[in-house]
């Protein structure tokens, strides 16, 4: 993209608010402790184009600002700003790539969604508030690298071929990848399906102790 156009597209009111609801997002789950340190990335996608606005690497979350996203294209390069992105850059842009419908994603090293991928199943909807709000299972991949390889990828895109309004995936001892319309949604879910990985355990040790 021509500078003039990517100086334009970045003054945009719409990428202004984009930049808003990504720094609310990364926020909001360093507060709820889904994220904490530096690790951790989050996204959203740049409409009408084949960009996205990313998390820098070796930033918190709660350092997020409008001064220090970058933007990459869909092939995880820097096209704007001054940070490198996020080593999961990649999968963020395969998930945009192939799946129109996401707008933003999460991905949390949340403690009990963690917990939960060691056990190599898919995440229950033990609730009836997952129920209703996810329109499929949670699945689990194990995949063995600390960030998803390219070879790797049809796999993650296997799950949205399966489930079209897949919400979230899991990583085996990794964490939860969480999608949405929007960063914000996709970062509800994460939230969600971290309570629902807590509930999942609670419910698995509460049935060894009852079973006593």
């Amino acid at each position: 993209m021509k500078t003039e156009l990517m100086a334009d597209l970045l003054a945009s009111e719409q990428t202004t608010s984009i930049k808003k609801d990504l720094i609310e997002a990364a926020a909001r789950a360093y507060r709820r402790g889904i994220q904490t340190g530096s690790g951790g990335n989050l996204s959203a996608r740049l409409p009408g184009t084949d960009l996205m606005l990313v998390k820098p690497s070796r930033v918190s979350f709660i350092e997020c600002t409008e001064e220090n996203l970058v933007v990459a294209n869909f092939d995880a390069k820097l096209v704007a700003g001054k940070g490198k992105p996020t080593r999961e850059a990649l999968l963020h842009g395969v998930l945009y790539r192939n799946v129109p419908s996401i707008g933003g994603v999460v991905h949390c090293h949340s403690p009990w969604s963690i917990a939960w991928s060691l056990s190599k199943r898919d995440l229950p909807m033990l609730t009836y508030h997952s129920q209703l709000k996810f329109g499929a299972p949670v699945l689990t991949l194990d995949i063995d690298a600390p960030v998803v390889p390219p070879e790797e990828m049809p796999r993650v895109l296997t799950g949205f071929e399966k489930y079209p309004n897949l919400p979230a995936f899991l990583l085996v001892a990794h964490g939860v990848v969480a999608v949405g319309k929007n960063v914000l949604e996709a970062e509800h879910v994460a939230e969600m399906v971290e309570e629902t990985a807590q509930i999942a355990w609670l419910h698995e040790v509460g049935k060894k102790l009852l079973s006593v």
